[in-house]
């Protein structure tokens, strides 16, 4: 019988490829992005489509009749046209799970780091401007006892919350549907998105990237923030109004920032927020740990094999394009 088709790009390493080809044709791309014409042509004849980052448009969907079922190694699949894979009966999945706690430990350490200010004395002592005993001028701000506003309370809201737990801080939530259970187990409060801002010590996005929820924090949600607040955002660089958050940095509006995602990646060496003091800034390591990267991998192999075999993968994105490929109601 022949061997189903795959293209693979990046994010599998050799044991991940060798599981793969046990069962698939694979056509592996290190460099995807430097061979845009092999992929296509690859990605013609495939059934499956696996990697990170990866980037599928309606037009290359034209041009794979055979696609069955695209696997994302992210939880993220914004950069995905996710209306027309459904249109088309093309199964998307991705990995939601087993990124949780590594992304909220990723949330955790920048509060703690803006708070503490730590990347900006930690540069002092490296660069040999330490000569003294550090005063109120180096000071930093708890944050045992504080009160921490979480805008999305999904998975990784829930993991940074209990973080939150063991430092002693006040949880709010706010867009996200109410949930009793968790308020009455941890005493965590629900919040308008307009009174958390008002009532946080720091604040924290989680949510995905919709239409709703871009530039959902902008200059304006500053000026609603206190002024000796934190904002953190390990959710979506479009999440947040970038200019409007400088223009509210550079005015003092806010204390400082963590950040682990930009509106642009990699972010501009121009950017403003690389030369504040007060701005904690990543390049996106929010899951980038050697045991969460693998289990990731082995997340997506295993969705995709799940859908090659015509079941229905543990993570899937788009149910209607399952219920396209199996419309009798007892599948």
């Amino acid at each position: 019988m022949e061997k189903k088709r795959i293209v693979a790009l990046r994010r599998l390493n050799e044991a991940h490829l060798q599981r793969l080809r046990e069962t698939f044709e694979v056509t592996y791309f290190e460099e995807p992005q430097q061979q845009p014409e092999a992929v296509a042509a690859a990605l013609c004849r495939a059934h499956g489509l696996i990697g990170g980052k990866l980037q599928v448009s309606p037009a290359m969907l034209d041009e794979a009749p055979q696609l069955e079922v695209v696997s994302t190694i992210s939880v993220g699949y914004d950069n995905l046209p996710v209306a027309e894979l459904s249109r088309r009966g093309i199964l998307l999945t991705n990995t939601p799970d087993v990124l949780t706690e590594t992304t909220a430990d990723t949330a955790f350490m920048l509060i703690m780091a803006s708070a503490r200010r730590l990347v900006e004395l930690a540069n002092m002592v490296r660069e040999g401007r330490w000569t003294q005993h550090v005063g109120e001028p180096h000071f930093g701000h708890d944050v045992n006892g504080k009160t921490l506003g979480l805008v999305g309370l999904g998975r990784i809201g829930q993991a940074i919350a209990r973080r939150a737990l063991g430092f002693n801080m006040r949880v709010l939530y706010s867009n996200a549907s109410p949930k009793p259970v968790l308020e009455a187990e941890w005493g965590i409060e629900r919040r308008s998105f307009e009174q958390l801002l008002a009532e946080s010590d720091f604040v924290c996005l989680s949510v995905p990237l919709t239409e709703e929820t871009e530039h959902l924090l902008g200059y304006e949600q500053c000026r609603a923030m206190k002024r000796s607040a934190f904002l953190v955002n390990i959710a979506r660089g479009k999440v947040v109004d970038e200019a409007g958050l400088i223009r509210a940095l550079e005015e003092g509006l806010i204390a400082g920032a963590g950040l682990d995602v930009f509106e642009q990646e990699p972010v501009a060496p121009d950017s403003p927020l690389l030369r504040m003091d007060n701005v904690v800034t990543l390049p996106h390591i929010g899951s980038a740990t050697h045991e969460t990267r693998e289990a990731m991998a082995n997340c997506a192999a295993e969705n995709l094999c799940q859908a090659l075999r015509g079941e229905r993968p543990r993570d899937l994105v788009n149910p209607e394009a399952w219920a396209l490929r199996h419309p009798h109601p007892l599948q």
